[in-house]
């Protein structure tokens, strides 16, 4: 076997595979070497002892570090092996960090030990220059700093790998506040209202649904609501729930008491294409992840702890139905708390989402597609499943990488303000001039001016015969040209007046 730290942790353990390229392996190099993909190549003379506790230490020195496979290992390394590596060194960094780890898994002290007198500085156990990390909690008896985005119970974790930093380093809330203020109040307003009613669309589109008028209009009043100050609890998550729902029997009163699932539509057991965590644990972790929700740090940008907590809760599905859209929701409600974004702005991620669905189901399955393995599911026909967990799988879902999840949201956010915001107010701008321009020289309702405009627009400049035919009836045939022409213009942009085109006569 070539696998070398994690990778040899999750092959020893019988883990899935949550690392996917980025392993550690034996290679014929002279000193180690990081691929761009992530894995790490190892020279010979560097390969620990086949023993969890060696390969647990150069996980964590080389590697950094990943809570789920550590705690695998240290609920299996023996505690006199760590205090008898401690003994020999007693100031190390990387075996403080376990012995704090393992006593916090354990919530107790190694045995046999005392007091370990450590006298060395405080270390983090999160390098912050390679994860996100939140406010540091002090341990004096290790000197370890825990800086994880939670705690123990519940902990995601988030790397800050160069497509990551890139991203957070445009600044793309910045760059909204700035849009903003760009176009002036009215421009914004009429923006808002379409991002808002897009967005709406967008996040039924996700699941394959088109909302009624009714549905579209409660899901958009939530919408506005994700700026109020409310901290997340179950009571909120609860009504919100039951608000992005018409089903009278999916409208939940609390976090579910059963075991659900996604499932293609293939039945029995191969549909299955995730499992969330058992009722138990996911209470458990929906405690953790309000906690998170309702505590920002400084030192995590807004739209990754958006991310990490939209993502955290669609994997854990605390509800029976709802979940999908609840969680894109609570990108816009982080975001409404953090106070980055101008009263009622909106930027339509789902709207993106919708048009990099294959990116989106990617940043999806980089943890669904190992976490369907933790749990075997059996079928007696109809809705009658048996789910049996994998020993210590809520490991897995307490400390969720989602640095996936993470870039595909900031990517969304900064393609909903370019692609979308941007391209809408310069549609609105042209829909204007485009407007007064042909109100200056014809006279048409201006309904159909305004449908003509939208419709010629969306056809790439041009009016299709079988629109011709449909407006043959009130509006003249030179009128719809002179539309046509307009629109064609501005979107070249072209100036619409001509030393030949004077106004009519009224």
């Amino acid at each position: 076997m070539n696998v070398i730290g994690y990778a040899w942790i999750q092959h020893h353990v019988g883990a899935p595979d949550f690392l996917g390229p980025q392993q550690a392996r034996l290679a014929p190099v002279s000193r180690m070497e990081r691929l761009p993909e992530g894995a790490l190549l190892v020279p010979h003379k560097l390969v620990p002892a086949p023993d969890l506790l060696q390969h647990a230490l150069f996980a964590i020195k080389h590697e950094g570090v990943r809570l789920n496979l550590l705690t695998a290992a240290l609920r299996r390394i023996a505690p006199a092996q760590l205090v008898e590596a401690f003994r020999a060194a007693p100031n190390g960094v990387y075996v403080r960090k376990l012995c704090h780890l393992w006593e916090a898994l354990h919530q107790q002290r190694l045995p046999q030990l005392g007091d370990p007198g450590v006298t060395a500085r405080y270390v983090p156990l999160f390098d912050p220059a390679d994860h996100v990390v939140g406010e540091g909690h002090r341990d004096a008896r290790w000197r370890v700093i825990f800086n994880g985005l939670g705690d123990m119970t519940f902990c995601p974790e988030v790397r800050r790998t160069p497509a990551l930093m890139a991203l957070i380093e445009r600044d793309i809330l910045g760059q909204a506040q700035a849009f903003a203020a760009s176009v002036g109040d009215a421009m914004l307003e009429r923006a808002l209202n379409w991002a808002y009613l897009s967005e709406t669309e967008g996040s039924f589109a996700i699941e394959g649904e088109a909302p009624t008028h009714d549905k579209a209009t409660l899901f958009a009043a939530l919408l506005r609501r994700a700026h109020e100050p409310r901290p997340l609890t179950e009571e909120l998550l609860v009504e919100l729930q039951n608000a992005a729902i018409s089903n009278p029997f999916d409208k939940a009163v609390q976090f579910r008491t059963e075991q659900n699932r996604l499932q293609r539509d293939v039945p029995g057991p191969t549909g299955v294409t995730y499992v969330p965590p058992a009722p138990e644990l996911a209470v458990q972790l929906m405690n953790g992840l309000m906690r998170l929700a309702n505590q920002r740090s400084d030192h995590v940008d807004a739209l990754v702890h958006a991310a990490v907590v939209s993502f955290a809760f669609v994997f854990i599905h605390p509800f029976m139905d709802g979940n999908g859209r609840l969680s894109r929701y609570l990108i816009h409600h982080c975001l409404g708390q953090s106070g980055r974004l101008p009263p009622q702005f909106l930027l339509p991620i789902s709207v993106a989402m919708k048009r990099h669905e294959a990116e989106y189901l990617k940043a999806l399955t980089a943890f669904s597609k190992p976490a369907r393995q933790l749990c075997h599911v059996t079928w007696a026909g109809d809705e009658h499943y048996r789910y049996d967990w994998a020993a210590e799988a809520d490991t897995w879902f307490r400390h969720m990488d989602l640095t996936e999840a993470a870039t595909f949201t900031l990517a969304m956010a900064q393609a909903s303000l370019d692609t979308h915001m941007r391209q809408e107010v310069a549609f609105l701008g042209l829909f204007d001039r485009v407007k007064r321009h042909i109100n200056e020289r014809h006279d048409l309702r201006g309904s159909d001016l305004a449908n003509l405009i939208v419709t010629i627009f969306q056809n790439g400049g041009t009016l299709s015969n079988n629109r011709r035919k449909r407006y043959a009836d009130r509006v003249q045939a030179h009128v719809l040209d002179a539309i046509e022409e307009a629109v064609s213009r501005a979107m070249q942009g072209q100036p619409l007046d001509d030393a030949n085109d004077e106004p009519e006569e009224h």
